[in-house]
């Protein structure tokens, strides 16, 4: 029996692309029945569902873990949760199971995570006007002391050109007014931007299927704008390589030759070489 992805795939094929039910059978490298049964059918086959016991699925533990574990998404890994203090903050909370219930729990949900990730397959191939757009964080000397600093970075991968403006920060403000700064840098409005499930921007990052939904200060600025949002799958950066690498070229070249630094709104303009 095939796997519902196959299924819809195949629903898709005949449905929305047109093809035959011979061509969807070569590409789906199916039976012909069965192609035509799923293609051409009006009932889809429905996935058993177990249902799950234990006081992870059954009480509230399970739902506010899910939570906390979709919020340190968004995060940087250093800055995520361990399991140690996910169970230690349950406890506080009158959570009665033990650490290994929580930590199978968690490692079941990572698990089908990723199944649902490994799902979702982005193009690597990138057009001119479209954009990618990251956070770098480059330390400096500021008054004689070593600080960080938060470079937006918007890079068009079709030509190999980058755009950077420091930032204070990586909130909301910083994000939307930076932005507007690369715009004026570049002279315009890329055609579209692919993303980082950055927090000023992405409410609810990617899962399988599902799409990323942004935040609504993100989404009227696009609205004003113009421009199309593509949102990385979580944990990968090699969708937005392109300016990953620009961040490290950054680093390497300017702020690893700057013995001295002063905050200014100013942009600078960096090009890849």
């Amino acid at each position: 029996m095939l796997a519902m992805s196959e299924i819809n795939c195949i629903k898709t094929l005949r449905n929305e692309k047109g093809l035959s039910i011979s061509k969807i059978a070569e590409t789906m490298n199916v039976n012909w029945r069965t192609a035509k049964k799923y293609g051409d059918g009006d009932q889809l086959p429905q996935e058993k569902k177990h249902i799950k016991k234990g006081m992870m699925y059954e009480e509230k533990w399970g739902e506010i873990v899910i939570d906390w574990l979709e919020e340190d998404l968004k995060l940087k890994k250093k800055l995520r949760r361990t399991n140690k203090k996910i169970v230690a903050d349950l406890k506080r909370m009158g959570f009665k199971g033990s650490y290994r219930t929580v930590c199978n729990f968690i490692q079941e949900w990572r698990a089908t995570e990723d199944d649902e990730v490994s799902k979702g397959h982005e193009r690597l191939q990138h057009p001119e006007g479209e954009a990618q757009l990251d956070f770098g964080v480059m330390e400096a000397v500021q008054d004689g002391e070593i600080v960080d600093v938060h470079v937006l970075v918007m890079t068009f991968p079709a030509s190999n050109t980058g755009f950077a403006i420091p930032m204070p920060g990586e909130n909301l403000e910083c994000f939307l007014g930076g932005l507007q700064e690369l715009f004026k840098q570049a002279g315009g409005v890329p055609i579209s931007i692919r993303i980082d499930n950055l927090t000023p921007a992405v409410k609810k990052v990617r899962k399988g299927d599902t799409e990323a939904e942004l935040t609504e200060a993100f989404r009227h600025f696009q609205n004003y704008y113009g421009f199309k949002v593509q949102v990385c799958n979580p944990s990968r950066g090699n969708e937005k390589g392109n300016v990953e690498n620009i961040n490290v070229r950054i680093k390497v070249y300017i702020f690893d030759c700057l013995s001295m630094y002063t905050f200014v709104r100013n942009a600078f303009l960096y090009t890849c070489l």
